[in-house]
Formats: C-alpha cells, sequence, structure tokens
C-alpha cells in the first residue's frame, strides 16, 4: 500500500513538472509571433493573442494549486520538495513572460501606422530572435533537469542584454532623424525592455532547474560547482524514494 502511495506520489510530481514544460513551450512560441506582429502591424493577430492571455493565467493558476496540494498532503522532503517549491516560482516567470508578449502586443497596437526604419526593424528582430532561443532553452533545460544547459542561459541573456542597449541606441537615433516621433520612440523603449525581462524571466527558471537538480542556490555566497553545495543534510533530510 506504502508502494502504491509512493508511486501516486512521484506520478502526480511528473505531471505538474510535465505541465509547467508545456506551458513554457507554449510562451516560448509567443515571442517570435509577438515579434513578427510588431513588425507587421497585424492588429487582428495581436488582438488574438492578447485574448489568449487568460488560459496562460487559468494554467498557472492550476498548476500552483496542484504544487500546494501536493506540499500539504504528501509532506515532500529534498529533492521533491526541491521540486515543488521551484515549480512554484517558475510558473511565475513562465506566466509572466506570456504577459509581456501581450504587453509587446498591446504596444504594436499604439504604434500601429507608424513605418519603422531598416535599423529599428532588424534590432527588433534580433532581440525577438534571442528571446526566443533564450526562453526555448530555458524550457529545454527544465524539462529535462539539465543543469549546465540552465547554467549557459546567463551567458544568453548578456547577449540581449547588449541588444537592448543597441536597440535604444537605434531609438535614439532614430528620433533624432525624425524617422519616428516621441510617442512611437517612447513605446520602443518600453518594448526592448519587455524583451530584456523575458531573458530574465528565462534565466529564472534556469537557476531554478538547477536548484532541482543539485541544490545550488543563486542568492547564496558559496561558490558555484557541479556538485551539491556545502552540506545541508542536517536540515535537508533523506532523500525521497
Amino acid at each position: 500500500m506504502a508502494q502504491e502511495l509512493r508511486l501516486e506520489f512521484h506520478e502526480e510530481l511528473e505531471q505538474i513538472h510535465t505541465g509547467i514544460a508545456r506551458m513554457s513551450a507554449g510562451v516560448t512560441e509567443l515571442v517570435p509571433r509577438a515579434t513578427e506582429i510588431l513588425l507587421t502591424g497585424d492588429l487582428e493577430a495581436a488582438e488574438y493573442l492578447i485574448s489568449g492571455d487568460g488560459e496562460y493565467d487559468a494554467n498557472a493558476i492550476k498548476l500552483e494549486e496542484d504544487c500546494f496540494r501536493v506540499i500539504a498532503l504528501e509532506s515532500p522532503v529534498a529533492s521533491d520538495l526541491r521540486s515543488l517549491v521551484s515549480a512554484i516560482k517558475i510558473l511565475a516567470d513562465v506566466e509572466r513572460s506570456a504577459d509581456l508578449c501581450v504587453n509587446i502586443c498591446k504596444a504594436s497596437r499604439r504604434i500601429y501606422g507608424h513605418e519603422l526604419d531598416p535599423s529599428l526593424r532588424g534590432v527588433i528582430q534580433k532581440m525577438g530572435n534571442q528571446a526566443h532561443v533564450i526562453f526555448k532553452e530555458a524550457t529545454e533545460a527544465y524539462l529535462h533537469l539539465d543543469g549546465p544547459r540552465a547554467a549557459a542561459l546567463h551567458d544568453m541573456d548578456s547577449y540581449l542584454d547588449d541588444l537592448q542597449r543597441q536597440f535604444i541606441q537605434v531609438i535614439f537615433e532614430s528620433h533624432a532623424a525624425g524617422t519616428i516621433d516621441l510617442q512611437v520612440a517612447v513605446q520602443l523603449a518600453v518594448v526592448a525592455r519587455f524583451f530584456e525581462r523575458i531573458g530574465d524571466h528565462a534565466v529564472n527558471v534556469g537557476d531554478r532547474t538547477r536548484y532541482i537538480v543539485n541544490g545550488w542556490i543563486p542568492e547564496h555566497p558559496y561558490p558555484e560547482s557541479d556538485n551539491e553545495p556545502p552540506d545541508v543534510s542536517a536540515i535537508r533530510g533523506p532523500e525521497s524514494n
């Protein structure tokens, strides 16, 4: 009987893990769609993407409730507890990234009818591509619990940060040249921040994945390694079977 209960418990953990990975994969595909909407000014596509945000919110709430229910009923410890605590935090990052894609579409409505010069379009495409790649990598790292893959996200995010700075510079130059007005410049600067934040959320997903894998916590001062952090066995308890 006890073995059957443990099997059911681990099946629930796997369902939560798979559900979050599936939701994250969905958000991954929102990024290039939002980028394309911004570049084409497709209002119909923008409205469609915006209207679908409620589904991501509902999925996040359902999965979060599942996490809290399992914690309350099963009293998990060690790696199982790390998995559930991380899942709750990862859900917040994934859901917020979906919101950011929606915000990009809302910005596209505000600049509808304004032509973007080639330099702006080029850097928008680069930022969208990089945000898509980094979120896809974060999703795969979490799905497969791949610590090294998750660790590589920091360098990818640094490139996205560089692109944001480049985007802001191009916005200033385009405004100075008179190819965009102040309203468009402000909206594009905000969009640059949205793309950059998607990268930050992807890094958060990666950091939480590393915590699941080996207990590494980015906020703690001990040196990073691929192994377990300093001995915390006294507070972690035995690994679950």
